[in-house]
């Protein structure tokens, strides 16, 4: 297949700074890529903690993701367990080193990562730390980046002020949307009602307005970082 997103056959690893962002932005193209026998891993970066989040509220959203992964196929969840929410008061050198760690031991062919854009803090710590651990003067590193849009985080920039989520690679999941919609609804204690972005309603109009810039029944879009060939 003739796209960045699906040439080689190594690893490919998506960095979700919170349970659940991974689904939300690459949900559908995870599912094609396991589907393809892709192996595909998850980094989780950020913990909930006390006082914020109880431990019953951190079980559960484990809990959710696990069965949302299950039934996307991916090979397996890795949790970094920094703090959520309080990523820019935490070492940012601990953060570059948790990821490069992962990436050495993984050797992924292909990096999905939060768009530098979101409004989130934490989505852009973790998109500058997933750059600094792919660095290609390793003697091994990942060939393709690219980053996701996440609903209730990308579409709340700041326009002209922040660097803008536009799009120039479109994965077709017309026939993956369901499986996406289906394990975002395992996100129980996330999913919300409509009109909220982070409702299944949202998140189908969504993808069939990405689908519909390509002229395809329903699309995930991508920024394109680095592709080396």
């Amino acid at each position: 297949m003739n796209s960045p997103i699906f040439n080689g056959n190594g690893p490919a690893l998506v960095i979700a700074p919170h349970p659940d962002d991974e689904v939300l932005g690459a949900g559908g193209t995870i599912a094609r890529l396991a589907d393809q026998g892709r192996a595909v891993h998850v980094a989780v970066v950020t913990r909930g903690r006390a006082p914020r989040f109880s431990d019953e509220q951190i079980n559960k959203v484990r809990e959710e993701a696990a069965a949302a992964h299950a039934h996307l196929g991916i090979a397996q969840t890795h949790w970094l367990d920094f703090p959520a929410a309080e990523l820019a008061e935490h070492p940012h050198a601990e953060l570059n080193g948790g990821l490069g760690t992962l990436v050495r031991d993984l050797d992924p062919t292909l990096v999905l990562a939060p768009h530098p854009g979101d409004i989130h803090l934490d989505h852009q710590l973790c998109f500058l730390s997933t750059l600094v651990a792919s660095r290609p003067h390793q003697a091994r590193h990942p060939s393709v980046i690219a980053a996701y849009e996440t609903l209730s985080e990308t579409n709340w920039n700041a326009p002209y002020l922040t660097p803008a989520f536009v799009p120039n690679v479109f994965v077709d999941i017309s026939s993956t949307l369901e499986r996406k919609l289906e394990a975002f609804q395992l996100f129980a204690s996330q999913v919300r009602e409509a009109p909220h972005e982070r409702s299944v309603e949202a998140l189908r109009a969504l993808a069939t307005l990405r689908g519909a810039t390509v002229h395809r029944s329903a699309a995930e879009g991508f920024v394109l970082v680095r592709c080396v060939v």
